[in-house]
């Protein structure tokens, strides 16, 4: 096989392949602090960005913002980019403009 030749990739079970926005670890304050990775916060979980699902996936879909923790993760890298993958089970939230009715009040 040449190697300009991309495969498609399907994830498989309750798998989710999430993508998390910025430089790993560092966020930024409401008041628009950078905060770097080195200063860790006790068991502080993160959103991600959902690529792929599995066919046995029924919460979530491509495109939803997922809060999830970071230490139960496994990582690869697809074409140079970072990702993550997850179990449904592991996800802990789920933010998607479909979950507009009956929310929690709460907005991204």
């Amino acid at each position: 096989m040449a190697d300009d030749e991309k495969l498609p990739i399907k994830m498989l079970n309750d798998r989710l392949l999430v993508r998390i926005a910025g430089p790993e670890g560092e966020r930024r304050s409401s008041g628009g602090i950078l905060i770097p990775a080195t200063a860790q916060m006790s068991k502080r979980l993160a959103w991600a960005e959902v690529v792929a699902v599995g066919p046995n996936v029924r919460a979530m879909e491509t495109g939803d913002q997922v809060l999830f923790n970071p230490e139960d993760r496994y990582e690869v890298e697809v074409r140079g980019e970072d990702f993550i993958i997850l179990r449904e089970r592991d996800i802990h939230a789920v933010a998607s403009p479909r979950h507009e009715e009956g929310g929690t009040g709460l907005y991204l």
